[in-house]
């Protein structure tokens, strides 16, 4: 039997890089899935490789819609939600904050920061009404960045999501902690991931441009996503049961110096 036996499991994002490793890891230990991707195709055939109860549901996290549906969907099929993870989001361009194209800052507003503000503004009721009736609620993850914990020269607008998200994270887990809600937040590094490796892709110099990505790392690599989902499971356990409101930094030691 699996951590995670029988638990409904809702991953955003869950077509490509963090998500669609989560979603394998959490499929191993028993957990039935509802799944979610901007990209359709590309979802329902991740989706078909999975050995697990899956349902799947497209579309653009920053719909609000979107959030209510994937829980109502949740409930629908399997009876409740036990874990949400909140791993949908994108990266504008490394430039100079006034060289960011207004129309990029809000596109990435409206994704990394009021995206998961509609996942958990769905997400919290659905298990505090499970608190009540069954004395189960549920566990909340959302994937911020090293970034929402200390600067990010050049990627100022992402760092600023990512920062309201750790700040959403520290609300809702104060808000809910009498409520059978625990609200962490997992804040990686750059990980071996496609929105890292397609940055190195665009480089004339790729193993020039990945040691410079990697030049404040003490550990002076990348991230593999599977490091990363070990923590987003680690937060996840429902026997990991007194930890709430925590920004946890998975950066190979950037934020130790």
């Amino acid at each position: 039997m699996g951590r995670f036996d029988r638990q409904t499991v809702l991953i955003t994002g869950a077509a490509g890089g963090f998500g669609s490793a989560a979603a394998r890891r959490f499929a191993a230990e028993g957990a039935r899935l509802v799944l979610s991707d901007i990209h359709a195709e590309r979802l329902d055939a991740f989706a078909k490789t999975l050995d697990a109860e899956t349902a799947t549901l497209a579309g653009d996290i920053a719909d609000e819609a979107l959030s209510g549906d994937l829980v109502k969907l949740a409930a629908d099929r399997f009876g409740r939600l036990d874990v949400a993870v909140n791993n949908a989001g994108i990266v504008h361009d490394a430039a100079r904050l006034p060289q960011t194209p207004s129309d990029v800052a809000r596109k990435v507003i409206e994704v990394d920061l009021l995206g998961v503000f509609y996942a958990l503004k769905h997400q919290l009721p659905q298990m505090e009404r499970q608190f009540r009736e069954t004395g189960r609620g549920g566990q909340i993850v959302n994937i911020a960045s090293v970034a929402g914990i200390a600067g990010a020269p050049k990627l100022a607008v992402y760092a600023a999501a990512k920062h309201g998200v750790v700040g959403f994270t520290r609300s809702a887990a104060a808000e809910y902690a009498t409520r059978g809600v625990r609200v962490n937040a997992v804040c990686p590094s750059f990980a071996r991931t496609e929105m890292a490796l397609a940055a190195l892709r665009g480089a004339p110099d790729q193993p020039a441009a990945e040691a410079e990505m990697t030049r404040g790392v003490p550990m002076k690599r990348l991230a593999e996503a599977d490091e990363i989902v070990e923590v987003i499971l680690f937060a996840a356990d429902p026997k990991n049961s007194f930890m709430t409101g925590q920004a946890l930094a998975a950066d190979g030691g950037i934020t130790a110096i």
